[in-house]
Order: structure tokens, then C-alpha cells, then sequence
């Protein structure tokens, strides 16, 4: 969606230039609309939160107005929104495809063509450098003589890309190319699956396969990356699986964590100018009215500036959140079946679009078939060790926006889960007598003998010291309530009572 002037979003609602250019921001909008016939309404009651019809949207924008500083429809077709780039080299204005090989590969490895433009940085050419001449070739390759549209990198992502977004099996994937090969025989496209993810893999669009124990005790990881067998309970890292038609055992992982670095996702951020800039909305453009619209408005985001000084002094330095929930993948409750992501939520960005899925990313994939319980500490180790350097060491980073290299930092601020996950994370049980991680040890809960339940009725002891229910005894359990707020442990204290508790993980271990 063009730009445009939007000066008419400024002018009283009542006028004919502003209802002139809601039409016009309508039509652009259900142009792209994925949704059926509805969008998200931008008025300032609904926020980009709720979707409705044309005729709503219009009666929304006319009575309310668009919500305030929304002058990039992200939402609807603007800027972030749109996956699709004009084709300069095209004569039909109709289409959408452009094969910008080129500049995905300047992005990409901008520090091997850096390194490139100095003599002797290296007796050789690096691992990066290797991938990257590797990829100029393909990028060059035509996808067949006479084709100006594609190469056959540039092809085989977008056919890529396809399968994602359509959910093509791996099978699907490899007979769709034969398929192609056998309509275009000229065409150059990788023979299999597993030939394009190895393309796909040397742009840095990978993930990690780490081996686990089946009993969630360990990860073959680090120093013991070549270990056989788990040092905790002796489970062997191998399952055997017999081949049906060689009737050959072969080695098979018994348990794999999936997990997707993260520097280098970070680092990807400030390579389009448009990512790049809006790292920075949370100091530059988020409204300073009092109100709290953006976690930066909120106690705890002060606090941590307060506490970091020279982290807060650059507003590129990334702040993270962390979530995890467990799900059946195979969409039927006759299954027991309990898969894990890890996402990671990105806060630098603005309220509406930090929450998009194109934006959460997806840091690891912890398997099943049932939940890891308090051994999500044993998948979450390569994360923890990623988080850390970033805390400690500056990560070299190129910003496309200010045209210079500068020293990233990311912070994760805090977990947001349901109650079940939050034990998980945090290693508080969150149920029986000491449910209540607040209270902690002065949870006041008791035992229901004929249900065989806890009940909790210690909630008075967050009102205010006058609050009249304090005083209530009739309506709670015959007694007046003065205690003080309990106070969280902070996390220090927690620090500070761990300090010297060896935790042993695994199925059949003992548990924390």
C-alpha cells in the first residue's frame, strides 16, 4: 500500500477529505484482507484487537478515529505486513515476484564481503566465505536459459517458503520438484528435500538437532556430545530401528531437541531498514502520555533501567520474553501426547506488532510424548547459555538504518505462562499446601478431607490495611484478617536458598 498523504487522518471526522480518505484506506485494506471479508479495526476503542466488516469498520473510524500513532498500517498492507516486493525488472505491472538474490546475500554475509575488501584479513577463505561464494553461484545460475525472473536459489526459497506456509510433507516436497523437472526439463532445481534444506540451511535459516536422554536426564550436548549413554541413569542414546525392507538395524536418537539459535535471528533484525527502525519505537516513538500502552510504560522496565544503566542507553538492545505451553500435535484427544515450544516475544517493538507471528520466535522445539515437567531445565540449557553470552559479551552487529556496526545486548525480562507451566519454570510447585508462589511458605491454604482438595483463603491479605472485608468475619471463615502483603522473594533470596541444593534430573530421579 502506498504511503501516500495522510494529512486527512489529522482533519475533524465530519469532513469530506477525512470520510474521502477512510474509503480509499478501506479499499486498499480489504484488497489484501486475510480474513475473509473482515479486517482489524484501527479505531482508537478497538485497536487492531477485534475484527469486523467494512460498514462497522467505516462507522468505528468516523465516530472514533484512527487509534494514535498509527500512521503505518502494519495491519493492513503497509510496510510490515507485505511479503511481497514489486519486480523492477518486470514490464507487467500485475506482478509480485522479484528475485532480489543479491541483496539477500549483501545482508546475509555483509562481514564476509567485508573481510573480502581487505587484503590478507585470512590466509584462505573461512566456513562463511566458502557458503557464500557457493551461494553467488546460484544466485547467478539461471533457473533456465532465457529466465530473468528467478535463479535457481531464488526459486528454490520461494518454493520453499510455499511448503511452509501450506504445510507440504517432506515426500510432497520432493515429488512436487520431479514433478517441475518433468514439465521443465531445463530447469535447474535442486534433485530432493534434503538438496534445497541444505540451501535453505547456508543462508542461516537452520536449526540445531541436539540429542537428549530419553529420560530427560541430560542432553548429549557440550562435553558430552559423543557420549553413548546417558551418565545419570544408563540409558543408551540410541534407539534400534529395524529397516522392513533391509532387515538392518540402524541407530536412531531415542529423544531430539529441536533448537533455533538465536544471535543470529537478532542479528537479522537490523538487516532491513524497516525492522531495524522500529527497534527502536519504544524510545523513540512510544507516547509518553502516563498511560501504560507498551511494557516500557510499567514498573518492572523502569526498574531494570534503573539497575542497567548502559544496557537501557541504547534502545537497540533487545529485550526478550519468554513463554512455553504444552500441546498434542496430532489434533485428537485419544493421543496422550505433549509437545513443548519455547517462544521468544520481542519488546522493542511496538504493542502491534510484537505479538504477531512473524514476529514471536521460535527458540525450541522440546518432544514428547509426554511434558518434561521440571526437566524443562535440561532442554532449556542451550538457550541459557545463548541468553548469558549475549548478556555478558556484546554481540558485533551491522544496523542497516544507521549505516554502522554496533555492540548488541539482549536482556530476557520475564516469562509470561499459565499457572501448570509457571512450576515448570520456576520450579515452584503450584499446587498442594505451598501453592502459591507470592505467599510462598506463608500460603494459608488447608486440606478439604471429604473432596480430598486444597482451598485457599488467604486473599484478604492483599487489600488495603482499612478495607472493610478485612474486618468481615461472617462472610469468609469467622475471622478478621490484618496480616501484611506478603512480600515475593526476590531474586536474589531465591538465589541465596538454592545456592547449595544439587538438583538431580531425570524420569525416577529425585525431584526438586
Amino acid at each position: 500500500m502506498d504511503n501516500g498523504d495522510k494529512r486527512w487522518m489529522g482533519l475533524r471526522r465530519s469532513t469530506d477529505e477525512y470520510i474521502q480518505g477512510v474509503n480509499k484506506f478501506l479499499d486498499k485494506a480489504f484488497e489484501r484482507a486475510s480474513q475473509g471479508n473482515q479486517i482489524l479495526c484501527p479505531c482508537k476503542v478497538c485497536a487492531n484487537c477485534f475484527w469486523h466488516h467494512r460498514n462497522v469498520v467505516e462507522d468505528h473510524l468516523i465516530v472514533n478515529g484512527f487509534v494514535h500513532g498509527y500512521n503505518k498500517w502494519v495491519f493492513h498492507g503497509e510496510g510490515f505486513s507485505s511479503r511481497k516486493t514489486p519486480c523492477p525488472r518486470s514490464n507487467d505491472e500485475g506482478s509480485d515476484m522479484y528475485d532480489d538474490i543479491d541483496g539477500l546475500l549483501h545482508d546475509t554475509f555483509r562481514n564476509v564481503e567485508d573481510d573480502l575488501g581487505h587484503e590478507g584479513v585470512r590466509d584462505g577463505p573461512s566456513e562463511d566465505a566458502k557458503r557464500f561464494f557457493k551461494l553467488v553461484e546460484e544466485g547467478k545460475e539461471e533457473l533456465y536459459p532465457g529466465c530473468e525472473n528467478f535463479s535457481k536459489l531464488g526459486f528454490t526459497i520461494w518454493l520453499y517458503l510455499f511448503k511452509c506456509i501450506h504445510g507440504i510433507s517432506n515426500v510432497a516436497f520432493t515429488d512436487l520438484l520431479e514433478l517441475v523437472k518433468e514439465a521443465f526439463p531445463f530447469a535447474q532445481l535442486p534433485e530432493a528435500f534434503y538438496k534445497a534444506t541444505s540451501m535453505i540451511k547456508d543462508l542461516g535459516l537452520h536449526y540445531e538437532k541436539i540429542h537428549a536422554c530419553p529420560n530427560d536426564c541430560m542432553l548429549f550436548w557440550n562435553e558430552y556430545v559423543n557420549a553413548d549413554t546417558c551418565f545419570v541413569c544408563g540409558s543408551s542414546r540410541w534407539k534400534n530401528v529395524v529397516n522392513v525392507l533391509t532387515n538392518k538395524k540402524t541407530k536412531t536418537p531415542a529423544k531430539v531437541l529441536r533448537y533455533f539459535p538465536l544471535k543470529p535471528r537478532l542479528q537479522r533484525i537490523f538487516m532491513c531498514p524497516e525492522t531495524a527502525e522500529a527497534m527502536r519505537w519504544h524510545a523513540t516513538e512510544r507516547p509518553n502520555d502516563g498511560n501504560i500502552t507498551h511494557p516500557a510504560d510499567g514498573d518492572a522496565w523502569k526498574e531494570f533501567d534503573s539497575l542497567h544503566p548502559e544496557f537501557s542507553s541504547d534502545p537497540r538492545n533487545v529485550r526478550l520474553g519468554l513463554s512455553s505451553d504444552g500441546f498434542n500435535p496430532f489434533q485428537t484427544m485419544s493421543i496422550s501426547h505433549s509437545t513443548w515450544p519455547v517462544m521468544l516475544m520481542n519488546y522493542n517493538l511496538s504493542p502491534w506488532i510484537c505479538m504477531k507471528p512473524d514476529y514471536i520466535m521460535l527458540s525450541m522445539i522440546i518432544p514428547g510424548p509426554s511434558s518434561s515437567g521440571n526437566d524443562i531445565d535440561v532442554y532449556l540449557q542451550p538457550l541459557i547459555a545463548e541468553l548469558k553470552e549475549l548478556w555478558e559479551f556484546d554481540v558485533e552487529t551491522f544496523d542497516v538504518e544507521s549505516n554502522q556496526m554496533f555492540q548488541m545486548c539482549a536482556a530476557l525480562m520475564w516469562t509470561i505462562s499459565d499457572f501448570p507451566a509457571l512450576a515448570m519454570l520456576s520450579g515452584w510447585s503450584t499446587k498442594g499446601k505451598f501453592a502459591c508462589p507470592t505467599c510462598n511458605y506463608s500460603t494459608c491454604s488447608q486440606y478439604l478431607k471429604h473432596s480430598r482438595k486444597m482451598y485457599y483463603m488467604g486473599h484478604r491479605a492483599f487489600l488495603p490495611p482499612e478495607h472493610p472485608f478485612r474486618k468481615d468475619k461472617k462472610s469468609f471463615d469467622g475471622k478478621e484478617d490484618h496480616r501484611h502483603t506478603p512480600t515475593p522473594l526476590s531474586g536474589i533470596e531465591v538465589l541465596e536458598k538454592l545456592r547449595e541444593f544439587n538438583n538431580v534430573f531425570g524420569k525416577g530421579q529425585k525431584k526438586r
